[in-house]
């Protein structure tokens, strides 16, 4: 079966934005007025928010690869699972976190995505988090 285009766009944003660290790919999928839900705790992300966002998080990684394992298409929408992978940048273990994106794309651009992402097991992996921290937080422990 072939892939959609909006597969196709989504991996794209992926290779070009977050795994080459094209910023300025950031435009070519992301239309100016979209907003990303779900990244950041106190609100939407933009295309300039991402301009910060990427080489933040890819300071914390290398060799970083993302798939795609799953993904359902209804109209303009997109939902995806993926893998994040890769070795800490301080420590070199491994990385293994899962997501799940869900985009709606219009005339070629992201132009709505909610996100739902692994961050305390990236944290945790790339050793800026206590092992088992979502369990020491469930204990109410504090951490730091």
């Amino acid at each position: 079966m072939p892939t959609s285009d909006k597969l196709e766009l989504l991996r794209e944003w992926y290779r070009r934005v977050w795994i080459e660290a094209d910023l300025d790919a950031i435009d070519d999928y992301f239309a100016p007025q979209a907003a990303a839900d779900g990244l950041m705790p106190d609100g939407q992300v933009g295309a300039e928010d991402f301009r910060a966002l990427v080489p933040a998080l890819l300071a914390l990684v290398r060799d970083l690869r993302i798939e795609v394992v799953k993904s359902v298409e209804s109209d303009d929408w997109l939902w995806a699972q993926i893998v994040a992978t890769g070795r800490s940048a301080t420590s070199d273990n491994p990385i293994r976190a899962h997501g799940q994106v869900m985009v709606r794309i219009s005339a070629g651009k992201i132009v709505e995505a909610y996100n739902c992402f692994d961050f305390i097991t990236f944290f945790e992996q790339a050793g800026l988090l206590p092992k088992d921290a979502f369990l020491l937080l469930l204990s109410s422990e504090r951490l730091g």
